[in-house]
């Protein structure tokens, strides 16, 4: 949020028998877990998703998802509310399309757009004297956005707009009702195929996220959006051992809000507004060099903020993609495509750092290309503080399948000194068949290292898990 693997491809040539101790364990058809048809689940290329902004390098992060989120400032497009609207062109000398949007959808993107207040919103302290009598302007704004940008249009640059980032309490709320519903009302005249998103909400409300129940259950907005959007953190609440509330800790951790926060979003969603999609549209780790933390400064340094080790954010990015898939979201973006090595909370954040890759980099990107045909089928094992394994299948094709196993432990941000990650000598019961391939989670640009396995008797195999996770590659039907 602006606030101011190489994985060689697997090759299934092994002909695998099944159905007998010799050849294999037997095959086995298990149902998902939950009631969500396993055919409705998104496959991970159209699940993984990354925010980016004007200097996003689409050749560079094509590598890793084929998403993108875009915050696109309003107050870049005009100086304030009411001037005339010169789409794509900007009062700064940008032109969007060929600067941006145009040269991500040559590299393959699917872009979301954010039409950012900020300057127009609660970066002024003005903002309600901005917006003062504006309120055609803002059907105008919104209608010409989904026009020039939309899915029918001629350009056809993105698929979704976003009303604002993240006014959360700290905006008026009877203007931000009237700005949303403008420009939501434009964007349906300029193009009803654009998909439009809300800011970032929650059940609950904070300065960062709308509350559900204060306007989007309202019968007159409910047929203005089609996507609910939702932030989340794995951040720490302060507390004796925690001096601040910017600590982080890994993804599974269940004394956080994070998965929280998306379960509950969902749980309205089923309640309120069963049509509508839950995103996940930023979600992050930061992680910047033992260098740049010497030269913390102000809060940062004050308040003694901590970020994650590069392996760390390389591994808690990828399992956080892994513990959000079973849930019935249909997108998750994670925050941020580069840093410049700061030492300060969503200053580091990066996949790369100064568009060098991050061990992050090479981990997400085999994640994605590893996954990416597949969809979530179903919870193997969940079991806390000692080891997960999902299934995933690929396409609507039961014969190839990918197990993923981890331990679903790791540090704190301000508690890693001393901290031994957990590694586990498990042991999976009835596989779909003896693995063709065995793959850990790679931190660089090299070939993923095979993980041995052995037979456990006649139906499990043993290998060795750690923090990172192993992808388990098998094929049946042979």
């Amino acid at each position: 949020m602006p606030r101011n693997y190489l994985f060689t491809t697997i090759v299934f040539f092994t002909a695998l028998m099944t159905g007998c101790a010799e050849h294999g364990p037997a095959q086995t058809s298990q149902a998902a877990t939950d009631s969500i048809p396993v055919t409705s689940r998104p496959l991970f290329r159209d699940f993984m998703g990354i925010n980016g902004h004007l200097t996003f390098k689409p050749d560079l992060y094509k590598q890793v998802c084929r998403l993108v989120r875009s915050y696109h400032n309003i107050s870049w497009d005009v100086k304030a509310p009411g001037d005339a609207i010169t789409i794509p062109n900007t009062i700064n000398n940008i032109n969007w399309k060929r600067d941006a949007y145009g040269p991500w959808k040559a590299a393959g993107f699917e872009t979301d757009i954010c039409m950012q207040f900020l300057g127009v919103g609660l970066g002024s302290p003005d903002y309600k004297q901005l917006w003062a009598g504006k309120e055609q302007w803002a059907y105008d704004y919104g209608k010409a956005m989904a026009a020039y940008y939309g899915p029918s249009g001629a350009e056809k640059l993105c698929t979704s707009l976003e009303i604002d980032n993240e006014p959360g309490t700290r905006f008026d709320p009877a203007l931000f009702k009237t700005l949303f519903t403008k420009m939501a009302e434009g964007v349906r005249a300029g193009d009803p195929a654009m998909k439009i998103v809300t800011p970032a909400v929650a059940v609950k409300a904070d300065p960062y996220s709308q509350g559900l129940n204060d306007l989007y259950i309202d019968k007159k907005i409910l047929p203005l959006y089609d996507v609910i959007n939702v932030h989340t953190y794995p951040t720490i609440e302060k507390s004796a051992d925690s001096e601040n509330s910017w600590n982080r800790s890994y993804p599974e951790d269940n004394s956080l809000q994070y998965l929280k926060v998306i379960e509950d979003a969902i749980a309205w969603r089923n309640q309120h507004a069963k049509e509508k999609e839950v995103w996940v549209t930023e979600f992050g780790y930061d992680a910047c060099t033992p260098e740049a933390m010497k030269h913390r400064k102000d809060w940062a340094l004050k308040l003694n903020w901590q970020g994650a080790s590069d392996l760390q954010q390389a591994q808690y990015l990828v399992r956080s993609f892994l513990v959000f898939a079973p849930l019935d979201i249909r997108r998750a973006y994670l925050y941020y495509y580069n840093d410049e090595d700061e030492a300060s909370f969503h200053a580091a954040s990066g996949l790369t750092r100064n568009f060098v890759p991050k061990m992050s980099f090479w981990a997400v990107k085999q994640l994605y290309q590893t996954l990416g045909d597949y969809r979530f089928r179903r919870v193997v094992k969940k079991e806390t503080d000692s080891l997960y394994v999902f299934e995933f299948i690929k396409g609507d094709d039961p014969n190839l399948l990918v197990w993923v196993a981890w331990s679903p432990t790791g540090a704190r941000t301000h508690q890693q000194k001393g901290y031994q990650p957990h590694v586990i000598n498990a042991v999976l019961d009835n596989p779909p068949s003896w693995p063709v391939s065995t793959a850990a989670m790679t931190t660089a640009d090299e070939p993923a290292k095979q993980v041995k396995w052995e037979k456990a008797g006649d139906t499990a195999i043993r290998l060795e898990v750690g923090e990172s996770p192993v992808y388990i590659m098998f094929q049946t039907g042979q």
